[in-house]
């Protein structure tokens, strides 16, 4: 490998290294975490998911409205009636899919916050001196790495 060579790819790894697009910061997991559980609260509020066996928990107040008047057409004779019912399945299945999302999310970045801060504390008192107050010295460092 020729110098300048070298001398390029230290500058560009430098340049990676540098960069904070990979660095995130407790506030960042629960601004994540918390516009997804609003994401995950707002979906259920107003999706209007509803099937036969069980109203859905959305719209104009709870009721499933939609699946209410796919059930009205189609027992007034109304082709409609299914097409609709049909139309709320497949935008009902949906709808959760997204919902479970949001909510692994949520839940995974609570954790994960929760982790981390864990974690930290951990290796804080860890690398504190018997005083409580001074930093572990470098000959103690050194014996986790070798």
């Amino acid at each position: 490998m020729a110098w300048n060579e070298w001398e390029r790819l230290k500058g560009e790894a430098a340049a990676r290294q540098g960069a904070d697009d990979l660095r995130v910061h407790q506030d960042d997991l629960g601004a994540v975490g918390h516009e997804a559980f609003t994401l995950h609260e707002e979906l259920c509020r107003v999706a209007d998911v509803g099937s036969a066996g069980a109203q859905g928990a959305g719209g104009a107040g709870g009721a499933g409205v939609t699946w209410r008047a796919a059930a009205t057409l189609r027992s007034s004779g109304f082709a409609t009636g299914g097409a609709l019912a049909t139309t709320l399945e497949i935008w009902s299945s949906q709808v959760r899919t997204v919902l479970q999302a949001t909510a692994h999310i949520s839940n995974h970045l609570a954790h994960s916050r929760k982790a981390h801060a864990r974690d930290d504390a951990e290796i804080g008192a860890l690398l504190t001196g018997r005083d409580g107050s001074s930093a572990v010295p470098v000959s103690v460092l050194q014996t986790y790495f070798t």
